[in-house]
């Protein structure tokens, strides 16, 4: 596979190479920034998870199918939970890695679940907090929780973002329970409207997004840490939603007609290759 040359479409305007690493069949942002400058590339106001704005059209949508997909993600972690764990009086533990502005965490809140988040920016975290009871931490938080504290670990389009990706990846095993569930959502560069935008693909969101993973990429870093990977689940909204950024960048309009039919060709396609634009996995000890 070539190597792809993609532009920080977002903040910076700059370039980025995206390098593909053969053994793990991913590709890697290139240069990466260092972790004193990261910050700087999430200082936009058109960061949509790290705000609840909805200035226009694009951000109601945003919103809209984010309210939806809250209940689906609920079900989702519901269903992974073991029975002992159902019927204890205690409630199960959830956290959050990466939860914005603390929609998801509110949502299992109310279900009755135990739930703690990180989030490193502290705009969003504040707005998290005030839905939360103060549960949201920054990232440093991380390294401070006791060992095996979680019933179920989830990572919404977050393992993309972090740095020191195998020791990330390390130290959520070792923060879950025996029967814990890890659940990670992340876009998925073999997609069709990946390959159909090309550089102009926004789910690349170069370099906030330091690692562009593959159905394989993930089972390959979770099998080093004697994890496996149980399932892998559509994310069927994130094509529309691409697709319409991924208009604007490449034709400096968001042309929603042409990005709903490549967000709807993308997953008739994807029903039969199960290459959609994002993927769910749900990760559990072996």
């Amino acid at each position: 596979m070539k190597n792809l040359t993609v532009k920080d479409h977002s903040v910076s305007k700059e370039l980025f190479e995206l390098v593909y690493n053969s053994e793990l069949d991913m590709l890697v942002t290139t240069p990466q920034p260092k972790s004193d400058q990261l910050a700087s590339y999430y200082e936009t106001e058109d960061y949509i998870s790290h705000t609840d704005t909805k200035r226009n059209f694009f951000e109601k949508v945003y919103h809209w199918v984010r309210s939806y997909s809250l209940n689906k993600k609920l079900s989702l972690v519901n269903s992974q939970l073991e029975k002992e764990t159902i019927n204890s009086t205690k409630k199960a533990s959830l956290l959050d890695v990466g939860c914005g502005t603390g929609d998801f965490l509110s949502t299992c809140l109310k279900d009755g679940w135990n739930v703690t988040g990180i989030e490193p920016n502290q705009s969003a975290r504040t707005i998290a907090n005030s839905k939360t009871k103060n549960k949201v931490f920054d990232i440093d938080k991380l390294k401070d929780f006791e060992k095996h504290s979680f019933d179920v670990i989830t990572l919404w389009h977050v393992l993309e973002h972090l740095p020191n990706l195998e020791e990330h990846i390390s130290l959520f095993k070792s923060l879950l329970k025996e029967n814990g569930v890890l659940i990670i959502a992340v876009p998925n560069f073999k997609s069709f409207d990946a390959n159909y935008y090309q550089e102009f693909w926004a789910a690349y969101d170069v370099p906030r997004h330091l690692w562009h993973f593959s159905k394989k990429s993930i089972q390959l870093l979770f099998s080093k840490i004697d994890m496996n990977l149980k399932k892998s689940l559509p994310m069927k909204f994130d094509s529309y939603y691409v697709s319409m950024l991924s208009e604007k960048y490449k034709t400096g309009k968001m042309n929603y007609l042409k990005a709903f039919y490549i967000g709807l060709s993308s997953n008739f396609k994807a029903l039969s290759s199960k290459e959609y634009s994002s993927l769910i996995y749900v990760i559990k000890n072996s």
